[in-house]
């Protein structure tokens, strides 16, 4: 009853300021339809702020509502968690969707679309009539102010999971969003945007896909002429990844203050580390080979690439901007492999021997020098950003003064110092990743402090994020050395196979951003996506004898694509549910998905490597045993967590 009584006054205080905001609309509609006969320019610019107010207090409104749908869902957790009764389930779905539950008003958003619609259908009108008879004489319009329209349909679509393509690829950046955009953020970040520093910063995200899946075909072609065994690609592919673990960290961190300067230092590694692969064949040296990749690793500066985008994009450009960087990876993955088909070519030129094995780092070294100079060209340093320290401030009556929804929205009324004291009486271990309001501000300073701010369904959505890259890495690894033994493939085939598996990245992501995503609830598509990663692995092993190109591919392209699913759907849900003191600071929460995917990939290519003492006949359903394993892993994983995924 006691929280029955909190959620009966959360809705009714809701209510009561939609109604203030349905006045103020109302008497703003009877002020536009004076000014738009009397057509004074002046005043236009006037009413038109008065609607962006208007918009932010309905942001700042549907924030509130958001703190305290979360803290409705956090009670739940903590019933199921004490009770050990899977309740949460059942409770939403009859209270959310019943005509005369409380929880209906919470969860929905019943009321808000009207006001949203009002907000936007007047801003366009007053920029039409404005545009229509303002001079060019006269001072400008003022723009749209497309921010705020794009933050409130952003915070509707959280309450109700709805979703479409651009934000949703724009997701697997994991470029956590700020609690609320302020004016003056997003003017700093306006200030510091330009457009050929972004598409260079996209550039380097696409080069660096492309460095990393341009060898695959030939990596074991390498190894033998260079006299290992074929095996040793995947230590030849997979350190690259083992260096890509420490440089994250740094490149993270190196970002707090500058952004050209680990940009530059990115491609000259790259440089060098290409050239050393290319020059390992005429040393007849796999340890040259070895140190190249190494250096090709040490210059990943996907961090820098995320940490642009979230500190130098303004707010209504970010998603498109997340989802560039997003489809950027995905073309050079695919891109990456299909260059290696082209590279045919065996001459020796000045005694250094250019053919399939040299050329993907001979190719990739002219790459990062030209793009060295277009970065030290055309590349704007951004103004350092000024640190403020902003702590959020106390609650105080709740009411709308001169037309602003006051900071009593900003606090979620079901969390009261008395109930957060008890509830951390009573079970602690469920508060650890709950952050105080003085904290909530501050970036977290060491991995630990990371760690802690992770729930039980976090860390099991990191887990699947590691499952899903050490099968993909195991598929796409040993590809060249598989297909090779079982089939005779030439470097040509692998790198068409490879490029096909690529290219399915985009579309797989419209079909599931643009329709499943809508159709049914993320989690449910996460776990199928599982079973079905389990499936493509299970059908992979040689059982039975010969071993044939059609079980081969298609049990490949089973595993990939609905790893690719659970990717979207994965990273999803980890840049709703994960702190948002993870969104910022060197520790964030892009760096944590990236180091779990990148000793996913390390273990991977170590596995392969390891199961070449046994013989290539035994590699295949060696290398998969582990990926069956930690797949179900995942997935009873999964079922324990279900209902708090949401």
């Amino acid at each position: 009853m006691k929280h029955t009584s909190k959620i009966e006054k959360i809705v009714l205080f809701l209510l009561e300021q939609q109604g203030k905001l349905a006045s103020t609309l109302s008497m703003l509609g009877q002020e536009h339809d004076v000014l738009i006969q009397q057509q004074d320019g002046s005043k236009l610019s006037q009413l038109q702020q008065s609607y962006v107010e208007v918009g932010r207090e309905l942001l700042r409104l549907l924030v509130f509502v958001e703190m305290n749908a979360i803290g409705v869902r956090k009670i739940l957790k903590k019933f199921d968690k004490r009770c050990e009764h899977k309740f949460t389930n059942y409770y939403v779905k009859t209270r959310a969707n019943h005509p005369y539950s409380q929880l209906r008003q919470i969860f929905k958003h019943l009321g808000i679309s009207a006001v949203v619609g009002t907000i936007s259908r007047n801003l366009v009108d007053l920029q039409d009539n404005r545009a229509s008879y303002i001079s060019i004489y006269d001072q400008p319009a003022l723009p749209l102010p497309d921010p705020i329209i794009e933050a409130i349909n952003h915070a509707v679509d959280r309450l109700t999971n709805s979703t479409d393509f651009l934000h949703y690829l724009g997701k697997h950046a994991l470029i956590l969003p700020q609690e609320l955009p302020t004016p003056s953020k997003d003017h700093a970040a306006a200030e510091r945007y330009h457009l050929m520093s972004l598409l260079l910063n996209l550039a380097n995200a696409f080069l660096y896909m492309v460095n990393t899946y341009i060898i695959v075909p030939t990596a074991d072609d390498y190894s033998l002429s260079l006299g290992a065994a074929a095996t040793v690609c995947g230590a030849v592919i997979g350190s690259m990844a083992v260096a890509q673990v420490f440089s994250s960290v740094y490149f993270s961190a190196w970002s707090n203050k500058s952004y050209m300067k680990p940009l530059v230092f990115s491609s000259i590694v790259l440089l060098i580390g290409n050239t050393l692969y290319a020059l390992a064949y005429d040393f007849n040296s796999i340890y040259i080979l070895l140190i190249g990749r190494l250096f090709c690793g040490l210059g990943s500066a996907r961090a820098v690439n995320r940490r642009y985008i979230s500190d130098c994009v303004p707010l209504h450009l970010r998603m498109k901007a997340s989802a560039g960087f997003v489809s950027a990876s995905a073309l050079g993955m695919a891109c990456g492999p299909a260059v290696a088909c082209l590279l045919q070519a065996n001459f020796k030129f000045m005694k250094i021997t250019f053919n399939q094995d040299t050329l993907p780092g001979w190719i990739m070294a002219l790459a990062w020098f030209l793009y060295l100079l277009c970065l030290w060209i055309s590349f704007r340093e951004p103004p350092k950003e000024e640190m403020v320290n902003v702590l959020p401030q106390k609650a105080n009556s709740g009411q709308i003064e001169n037309g602003l929804v006051q900071n009593s929205i900003s606090q979620p009324l079901l969390s009261s110092a008395e109930e957060k004291q008890q509830d951390e009486d009573e079970d602690q271990d469920c508060d650890n990743s709950e952050e105080s309001a003085e904290e909530i501000q501050k970036p977290v300073t060491s991995i630990v402090s990371a760690y802690k701010l992770l729930t039980p369904s976090v860390k099991v959505q990191l887990l699947i994020y590691f499952m899903l890259k050490y099968a993909m890495e195991i598929l796409l690894a040993e590809s060249s050395v598989v297909t090779t033994y079982y089939f005779i493939w030439s470097t040509s085939n692998v790198a068409i196979f490879l490029a096909c598996l690529g290219l399915t990245v985009l579309p797989v992501n419209i079909l599931v951003g643009s329709y499943l995503s809508n159709m049914f609830e993320e989690r449910q598509v996460l776990l199928a996506s599982e079973i079905l990663v389990c499936l493509g692995i299970v059908l992979s092993f040689q059982v039975i004898i010969p071993y044939s190109v059609p079980q081969y591919v298609f049990s490949a392209l089973i595993t990939f694509v609905a790893a690719e699913v659970l990717e979207g759907v994965n990273l999803n849900l980890l840049s709703r549910v994960m702190s948002s003191r993870l969104s910022k600071g060197t520790y964030n929460g892009g760096l944590l998905s990236t180091e779990a995917g990148t000793l996913a990939r390390v273990f991977a290519d170590s596995t392969i490597t390891l199961a070449g003492y046994w013989g290539m006949s035994r590699l295949l359903n060696v290398t998969l045993l582990p990926s069956l394993f930690i797949c179900i892993f995942s997935i009873i994983a999964t079922c324990f967590t279900y209902n708090s995924l949401y």
